[in-house]
């Protein structure tokens, strides 16, 4: 039996960038401009940059996370002539940084980014080249409030498109993509059941309502933990019990972090959970959880499965980590990120987001930028050709009524 090349069953499942790849294969709108990608490099990242190859761009790619990186797909895309590797599985976290900055140093044209991981080390550390790059791209919610701040204090050298804020990424990807991967690998990672399990939620924005609403769909009692008023009051509304998580770290079995910040669980909270908690991140990179907290706790730390760390207490109690503290769903032994069809919606935004900055919206002055709702609706149609279903159109009279603020209501 003959092995598929590594993105072959990604392919099947990314639709919408398999058509782009027809689109622009032959007219390749994007020749003579290298794009640097940084993200986790599994198979459906994979078919991005070769669909932005297609469309003939020379691309340079670079992890955004060390652990997630898959060998077989980098070499995969390393093969190609015009794609270049600055990653390889299991690279440490000093290669994972040095790997990134050598990426910068080969002066990319435009920037697709993860956690704001290029965007903000070519400013700090390459201004030179900074100055000449046309735009970028930013994937993820933790990455557009690091660009934000970047325009905040008016550093921000090129126009940004907030991709992660856009309708087509943060109504599936976050919601459906992290809330179904993250409690998967959870599940796959303990071999444990969560129906009937007290389940904790850091963070109420798009990830921690998917988790939270997926977990619930699974049987569990959840508990979501908030720092804004208004996030979790809607949490309350939909039904979840809502408290610090200093009041619920001695209530939980099982804690998600999926805030984007850093220190969310640590030592106080490590000291009143109970036995055999569960703690896992699906937020942002591995600073959600202070690990060194718990491990300055132990008194001894075991592996008792792949993927589990677990810290031994003076007073018996053990608690399990889960993927070192790194993201549960793209960092673990069985992971492989987010499903395809989600991320095939978030990929193809951030082809679309390229496309325009570099082809059709050249003019923009630096800054984070919403992307037009007329891209973002452009990706949506596409997705319901892929899936055969139609919708309605508004009528003539429809579009008038919409548009005329003087309409008179007809007489019954």
């Amino acid at each position: 039996m003959s092995q598929e090349d590594p993105l072959a069953w990604a392919r099947d499942y990314c639709p919408i960038l398999r058509s782009f790849q027809a689109d622009h294969g032959d007219d390749r709108p994007l020749e003579d401009t290298t794009v640097a990608v940084a993200t986790h490099l599994e198979a459906k990242s994979g078919v991005l940059i070769e669909t932005l190859h297609a469309a003939g761009a020379e691309v340079l790619f670079a992890p955004s996370e060390p652990q997630s990186t898959h060998g077989d797909v980098v070499d995969a895309l390393d093969a190609v002539d015009g794609i270049t590797a600055f990653a390889w599985e299991g690279m440490s976290d000093e290669e994972f940084d040095e790997q990134q900055h050598a990426l910068l140093e080969e002066e990319p044209d435009f920037i697709l980014d993860d956690g704001c991981e290029l965007i903000s080390k070519v400013h700090a550390e390459h201004p030179d080249v900074a100055e000449t790059v046309i735009g970028g791209g930013e994937q993820t919610t933790a990455g557009v409030t690091r660009v934000e701040a970047m325009e905040a204090e008016g550093i921000l050298q090129f126009p940004v498109y907030t991709v992660n804020d856009t309708p087509m990424k943060h109504y599936f990807d976050n919601v459906h993509g992290t809330g179904e991967s993250a409690l998967t690998n959870v599940a796959m990672t303990t071999n444990t059941i969560l129906s009937g399990k007290d389940v904790v939620v850091a963070g109420y924005g798009y990830c921690g309502r998917g988790v939270a609403r997926k977990a619930r769909g699974m049987g569990a009692q959840t508990i979501v933990t908030e720092v804004d008023p208004r996030k979790a009051l809607e949490a309350h509304m939909d039904g979840h019990r809502v408290m610090s998580m200093g009041e619920a770290a001695s209530a939980g079995d099982l804690f998600i972090t999926t805030t984007g910040n850093r220190d969310v669980i640590r030592e106080e909270h490590f000291e009143a959970m109970a036995d055999g908690a569960q703690v896992a991140n699906a937020g942002h990179f591995d600073v959600e959880i202070v690990v060194d907290d718990l491990a300055g706790l132990a008194e001894e730390v075991t592996e008792p499965k792949a993927g589990i760390t677990r810290y031994h207490l003076a007073d018996g109690r053990r608690i399990n980590v889960l993927a070192d503290g790194r993201l549960v769903n793209l960092t673990g032994p069985y992971s492989q990120g987010h499903p395809a069809e989600v991320i095939d919606m978030t990929h193809s935004m951030m082809f679309i987001a390229a496309y325009d900055l570099i082809v059709e919206n050249t003019d923009l002055e630096p800054g984070a930028y919403a992307i037009p709702d007329r891209l973002d609706r452009a990706v949506a149609e596409r997705k319901l050709e892929t899936l055969d279903v139609e919708i309605d159109g508004l009528t003539e009279s429809q579009r008038e009524y919409m548009t005329d603020w003087e309409h008179e209501e007809s007489a019954f």
